[in-house]
């Protein structure tokens, strides 16, 4: 599955509007001292108490680590985002295993769904959703959909007609064809790569996810056999991680849902229970982040101050990596200060320009102590990272300019060790599934494939 699906001309379109932006860069990263106060943090009945927070983030936290009340509060500093309580969180592996939670979380519902998503294909899979959406319309649910434009350009306007004939409403985010606007402005630059479905209010899900049959083929993950040959990106099983969030936390995935809606579309939602009351789901401490046109750098600085932060280990998990200096700045100190830095990228990609572009930083992270890991034999989608065991993210957002600066991404923040625990036990497992890049290695490669990092980062903000 193209990362962007484009013809020619787009291209040359595209390219003209994102050189007229260039001057545009991301932030510097936000300081990393907090003030003697405690973070706000949300729970099901409100906002609680100075006590109950202090208590809350003190609790079965082992010392040596990442300290979890200043990591809260420099986030809240930088985001003015708080954290929720209550929340239960599942982590769900690939297309196969999410793809059911979805479509079981569809069926059940008996309210609303709301669902934005930047692919949304016209193949076996995206049939199924599709029957599955109208099916709860005709029975009274208020389903709403918004796609991005770029996302599924090449998709045929009679499957989403199909849908919008059924009643469902549907918006296109961000139209390529200006004449299709709802909105006042024409931002053809500004994507929105998204991937979150609301059902009833109640439970969410977001990750790296598309709906579209290439995510219907698993990876080696969780599994004992190992393909002997190397194949195609269209043949390999893709690499992927979703989460499925219960909770108070699921009222701020609505409200960046609405915000987003309204941005682009001056009719209102249907009328539906959108934000009912909320209800303890379970222990984990949430923040959801996302990113827009109006609030682009939330999850950036986040993911920056993670780093920042690390006192034992960094494993993060790039689908798309093609860093910003303060990104590589932040990982190669944080290796040089003797952190675990430990990073997975694709051995094979679905974007030939972004694979090379991420290569051409591997030396300066290299010579860091950063390590350096090929997943093999999968395509690798996943967007993650779990820092000291404690702070953990699953979301949209690649390691990428385009990411940080021009999408619409929503990323999931997790405090705690159990959480942790799960995610570095994932990290582990692709880990035994990566060939090491080691210094020496990456010394041999071919000057053919200098060439093509060289050529390929002169567009790393475009990418």
């Amino acid at each position: 599955m193209p990362r962007v699906r484009w013809n020619g001309g787009l291209i040359v379109a595209l390219l003209c509007v994102c050189w007229c932006a260039a001057c545009a860069s991301l932030p510097a990263p936000a300081p990393a001292t907090a003030p003697a106060a405690t973070p706000r943090i949300q729970g099901a009945q409100g906002a609680l108490s100075t006590t109950r927070a202090r208590a809350l983030l003190a609790k079965r936290w082992p010392q040596g680590r990442l300290d979890p009340a200043t990591q809260a509060l420099l986030e809240q500093q930088a985001t003015g985002v708080p954290l929720i309580a209550g929340n239960r969180c599942t982590l769900l592996f690939d297309g196969p295993q999410t793809m059911a939670e979805m479509l079981k979380a569809i069926r059940a519902a008996r309210n609303h769904i709301n669902l934005e998503t930047y692919i949304f294909d016209q193949d076996g899979l995206g049939l199924e959703f599709a029957d599955a959406l109208i099916a709860r319309q005709r029975a009274g649910v208020s389903v709403n959909i918004m796609y991005d434009s770029v996302g599924t350009l090449g998709v045929p306007a009679e499957f989403f007609q199909r849908m919008r004939a059924a009643g469902i409403r549907l918006l296109e985010f961000n139209p390529v064809n200006p004449a299709r606007l709802r909105s006042d402005h024409w931002e053809l630059n500004q994507r929105d790569h998204r991937k979150v479905l609301i059902v009833d209010g109640r439970v969410a899900f977001t990750g790296g996810i598309n709906i579209s049959s290439s995510y219907a083929r698993s990876s080696l993950f969780h599994s004992s056999g190992q393909r002997r040959q190397h194949g195609s990106a269209e043949q390999l099983g893709w690499r992927d991680t979703h989460i499925k969030v219960e909770g108070p936390a699921v009222q701020a995935f609505q409200w960046l849902f609405v915000r987003q809606w309204a941005a682009q579309d001056s009719q209102n939602l249907p009328d539906a229970d959108y934000f009912p009351p909320t209800v303890t789901a379970g222990d984990k401490l949430v923040r959801v982040l996302g990113s827009d046109s109006t609030d682009r750098f939330d999850i950036y600085q986040a993911y920056q101050l993670a780093f920042q932060q690390a006192r034992r280990s960094i494993h993060l998990t790039s689908a798309y990596f093609v860093p910003d200096q303060h990104t590589i700045d932040a990982l190669t100190a944080a290796a040089r200060r003797g952190v675990d830095v430990r990073i997975i990228l694709p051995g094979v990609s679905d974007s030939g320009l972004v694979f090379y572009a991420g290569h051409a930083y591997y030396d300066q992270l290299l010579d860091s102590g950063v390590k350096i890991y090929h997943l093999r034999l999968t395509v690798l989608h996943a967007k993650t990272a779990v820092v000291d065991g404690l702070w953990s993210t699953v979301g949209s957002t690649n390691i990428d300019t385009r990411s940080f600066l021009h999408n619409s991404e929503l990323n999931v923040v997790v405090l705690g060790t159990e959480f942790g625990q799960q995610m570095e036990l994932a990290f582990q497992e692709d880990l035994r599934n990566s060939d090491e890049i080691t210094r020496a290695a990456w010394q041999q490669r071919s000057w053919l494939d200098r060439l093509r990092e060289w050529a390929a980062s002169l567009m790393h903000y475009w990418l």
